[in-house]
């Protein structure tokens, strides 16, 4: 049985949204796993390394270019010993070239020696670039 030609667009077009969503789904796990690792050079590797760049940690003001939120980075992990993250909830949505993620993160973390638990709401958005898709915004807020 063949396909009209707007059923085998429609199927190719579905094909193409199962694969971004698949990168975009890889890129938001090389995400978490660079922060459980405590790894600059994996959120090097993570972000869009660009004046465009924007990340709200919990309870922080906005920073905006990865040259400020590098440093941040830098700061967290250097004062980590742990980050575990148990992620769930995760809503995955691409639309061209743009794609977002919402989920819950649960978090256990050993911070200058101090031992916590506790749960963020997230969101983080992507981009498609040369190299692939980048995270472009993290936004972390408490979960009440």
């Amino acid at each position: 049985m063949e396909l009209a030609p707007s059923a085998s667009r429609n199927k190719v077009q579905m094909q193409s949204d199962l694969t971004d969503q698949e990168a975009v789904k890889q890129a938001n796990q090389r995400f978490y796993e660079a922060f459980g690792a405590l790894d600059l050079s994996g959120m090097d590797a993570a972000w869009d390394n660009s004046e465009r760049s924007l990340c709200v940690h919990p309870g922080w003001q906005p920073l905006v270019g990865w040259s400020r939120i590098r440093e941040s980075w830098q700061a967290i992990l250097d004062n980590a010993t742990l980050m575990h993250f148990n992620i769930q909830y995760i809503n995955l949505v691409v639309a061209g070239d743009c794609a977002w993620v919402t989920c819950v993160e649960n978090i256990t973390s050993v911070l200058q020696g101090r031992a916590d638990n506790f749960g963020v709401l997230a969101t983080n958005i992507f981009v498609r670039s040369a190299p692939g898709w980048r995270m472009i915004v993290h936004h972390a807020s408490p979960r009440f």
